[in-house]
């Protein structure tokens, strides 16, 4: 049977709130100034200003974490096309974001 309701609560560590909001924070700051992007910039400023608020319990709404969803999981596959394309030692500075976005995505957002 499938469920009616989803869970879009996530409990994040010290890490993962930094990381998320620096993404956020990124994202907000590349997308700003194009109108088409409205919709994403205040789903982006929501989720930053509930991770400020409180990192260990912070409730998305479905909008927030489909946005969310999709913008880590463009940027994972972002970095790891660059990693296959690029030497040793861009590989080696990409591989540590890479595991922290890997980890974010399979932790709590795999489906």
């Amino acid at each position: 049977m499938k469920k009616l309701f989803k869970n879009y609560t996530y409990d994040f560590d010290k890490n993962e709130a930094k990381l998320l909001t620096s993404f956020c924070k990124q994202a907000i700051d590349q997308m700003k100034d194009n109108q088409d992007f409205y919709k994403d910039v205040k789903a982006f400023e929501s989720i930053r200003e509930k991770i400020a608020e409180d990192s260990s319990e912070v409730k998305l709404t479905k909008d927030e974490k489909t946005r969310l969803v999709h913008q880590l999981t463009q940027n994972r596959n972002h970095i790891k096309t660059t990693m296959e394309r690029s030497g040793f030692l861009k590989k080696w500075f990409y591989k540590s974001m890479l595991t922290q976005y890997q980890n974010l995505l399979g932790t709590h957002f795999s489906n």
